[in-house]
């Protein structure tokens, strides 16, 4: 049964989320403590229910169990991330499995979902994820509403300001930065490569610009789940990395053969410093050389390749 929004009275411009799990228990308490932290809360228990909730009520975040009745998680995720409408195609998802399965949580993020959860976890980190996810959404209504919206501290968000809470509205407006056949317009929080819209997620962006603010520069996995994710709980490397990979689907020529998007093998990603910034068509891949990049592109070397 869908539960309505709380009776607690909550300032109308709270964040609402979605629940969606059939086990009652951990709705129950998950809910206390979402409205704890302000928020409006709907619950589903199972996935049809979850899509006529967010299909009636358009909320903020769905927060979804894998293992449904009726229809499952994964399906839930599907349709959503295929449905016609941009708002609901667009919801941040965050998936919440009983598996410590690699395989589901590698599905699941392939399927669309911007972050994992397993169970059992802690409730504080699930809030951090909801609060990141969230702020990387109000980024991108933000520019889809206000076109001179100013991406702060630069081109990437900021390490100590990983979702771009700060806006100086008095900051001078950034142009959009071309490297190779890609173009990156920060303040439309938009991306372009060889001409046609790479149709980023608001998490791909921020993943994105942070790497192509500094090219070259090697971050490790978990310097990327602080400053884009948010958060620094362990455990979630595979998040980064399937990230990398949907990224490098939609913006690379050969997703096998990077060209943009870079691996330093055993240390993390980074992007390539040797584009040409006048736009003179796209790079070539590395054909699986090694690279030499240290952990902050020191030189220092490091084996491997850079797929």
């Amino acid at each position: 049964m869908i539960s309505p929004l709380s009776e607690t009275a909550r300032p109308t411009d709270s964040p609402v989320i979605l629940l969606v799990d059939d086990e009652a228990s951990l709705t129950k308490g998950l809910r206390l403590t979402f409205e704890r932290e302000g928020f409006r809360v709907l619950v589903a228990a199972d996935g049809r229910e979850a899509l006529e909730t967010v299909r009636e009520n358009s909320p903020d975040l769905v927060v979804l169990d894998l293992m449904l009745p009726v229809i499952s998680g994964m399906d839930v995720c599907r349709r959503l991330r295929s449905d016609p409408d941009p708002a609901l195609r667009g919801v941040p998802i965050i998936m919440l499995t009983a598996r410590d399965d690699e395989v589901d949580k590698v599905v699941g993020l392939e399927l669309g979902a911007d972050d994992y959860v397993t169970k059992p976890f802690n409730s504080r980190e699930l809030v951090a994820r909801v609060r990141a996810a969230l702020r990387r959404r109000e980024l991108d209504r933000m520019a889809s509403a206000r076109p001179g919206f100013p991406f702060p501290g630069g081109l990437g968000p900021r390490a100590e300001d990983p979702a771009g809470a700060r806006r100086g509205a008095a900051e001078p407006e950034l142009a959009p930065i071309t490297l190779g056949d890609m173009v990156i317009d920060p303040e439309r929080r938009r991306v372009t490569v060889g001409g046609r819209p790479a149709n980023l997620t608001a998490t791909e962006f921020d993943l994105l610009a942070y790497l192509a603010a500094s090219p070259g520069r090697v971050y490790q996995r978990e310097q990327l789940l602080t400053a884009v994710w948010g958060y620094e709980f362990a455990g979630a490397d595979r998040t980064v990395d399937v990230h990398i990979r949907r990224l490098r689907e939609k913006i690379e020529p050969d997703p096998s053969n990077p060209a943009y998007v870079l691996t330093s093998w055993g240390r993390g990603y980074y992007f390539n410093d040797a584009l040409d910034t006048a736009g003179a068509g796209p790079p070539a891949g590395n054909g699986g050389r090694g690279d030499n990049r240290g952990p902050s592109g020191s030189g220092r070397s490091v084996q491997g390749d850079r797929r």
